[in-house]
């Protein structure tokens, strides 16, 4: 049986496991990872409103591509980070501690990371040119597009992540070590105003109890620019998603952090 550096087994203790909508898999283990789970959440949900909105916005209304591109800007942000971090911080540890087989997968993240970028400059040069109004109908299908094959590639990378390098972090890193990792650069939360804009985008859509163990990790500080700054969230999302109907992921910071 693996044990971690400190010598506890993954038996020894077993942190919670949550499944939010769309995720393909919560390996059992020591390390509670809601965080890294929350955030997978939010990409999932953004980029099928994203795709859906994108396709029923009129072309010509630049003030609508301004709010969407301003709104995908900050989730492009927080996607950048998130692999980032993962890619600094946490497969390297990994690497060392895994097996062949772990190292094969780890390489994959790494590998999806990079095929995941030319998707993500697509998705920016069409919502540049929506937002410019050249060639807005072409630019809308080449949005739409862009967004449905980034969306593709993500939830495949995210579901390969949940079911095969989460098995790794459970099974080599104890607890405590992946509380310090997190306190080192994996959870630091971004300065503000990315910051005002993270917080109530994690709530977007989810319960009282599916953000429980993150707000009492966090603090009352954190509940309380939680809730400063949904309003102003709330604000973007009417501005960005106006042609999504309704029922398609259309929440907009309801829920906790209302």
């Amino acid at each position: 049986m693996n044990t971690t550096p400190s010598g506890t087994t993954p038996a020894d203790s077993s942190a919670p496991t949550p499944m939010f909508p769309g995720q393909a898999a919560a390996p059992p283990g020591p390390c509670d990872l809601t965080g890294m789970y929350l955030m997978h959440h939010g990409f999932r949900r953004d980029l099928d409103r994203l795709v859906a909105a994108v396709a029923v916005t009129p072309p010509s209304e630049r003030r609508t591509w301004k709010a969407l591109a301003r709104w995908w800007r900050d989730v492009a942000a927080l996607l950048h980070e998130h692999h980032t971090k993962e890619d600094e911080l946490l497969w390297p540890v990994l690497v060392d501690r895994a097996d062949a087989d772990g190292r094969a997968v780890l390489a994959a993240m790494e590998d999806e990371h990079d095929r995941i970028d030319p998707a993500l400059a697509a998705v920016e040069d069409a919502l540049a040119q929506l937002v410019a109004g050249t060639d807005a109908v072409a630019a809308r299908d080449r949005a739409t597009a862009a967004f449905t094959d980034l969306r593709t590639l993500l939830d495949e990378h995210l579901a390969h992540e949940e079911r095969d390098a989460v098995a790794l972090i459970q099974e080599h890193l104890s607890a405590a070590e992946w509380t310090r990792m997190e306190d080192d650069g994996l959870a630091h939360k971004p300065a503000p105003p990315l910051l005002f804009f993270l917080l109530p985008w994690i709530a977007d859509g989810l319960t009282k109890a599916d953000l429980a163990p993150l707000l009492s990790s966090a603090g009352a500080p954190v509940a309380v620019m939680m809730r400063a700054s949904t309003p102003g969230y709330r604000r973007r999302f009417r501005r960005a998603f106006a042609h999504l109907p309704q029922g398609t992921g259309r929440t907009g910071g309801r829920g906790t952090s209302s």
